[in-house]
């Protein structure tokens, strides 16, 4: 095959793995952007709940426990959730360089394919 001919493919696949590569990006940043946003709406929720709770205590000691509950069970959520999103951060950049990755093989076979031309 003439050099000029397989660059040219080579090229073409480089740009449909980068924008693989981006769609995946694009998929997991709306994932996020759906996580948080379901995840703040929860939050927000649970706390006007605790504050109607707390509205309703009639002692001190009460108030600090539920508030105690009210901070634990925010850290666990808290928690949990930023474990979720660092597994889908994970996930994005494992799909995101998937495409790349072939890009690299075909490069290098390339290279190798011209270097062997020359010689």
């Amino acid at each position: 095959m003439n050099a000029y001919v397989e660059a040219n493919k080579v090229g073409k696949d480089n740009m449909d793995n980068a924008l693989r590569s981006m769609s995946a990006v694009t998929k997991g940043f709306q994932q996020i952007a759906t996580e948080t946003t379901e995840f703040t709406k929860k939050s927000v929720e649970q706390s006007a709940q605790m504050f109607e709770r707390l509205a309703q205590v009639r002692t001190l000691d009460k108030a600090i426990e539920l508030q105690s509950e009210y901070a634990r069970s925010a850290y666990e959520a808290w928690m949990s959730q930023a474990t979720k999103m660092g597994e889908i951060y994970q996930e994005i950049a494992r799909e995101a360089y998937r495409p790349l990755e072939s890009s690299v093989q075909q490069n290098q076979q390339f290279a190798q394919n011209v270097a062997n031309q020359t010689n």
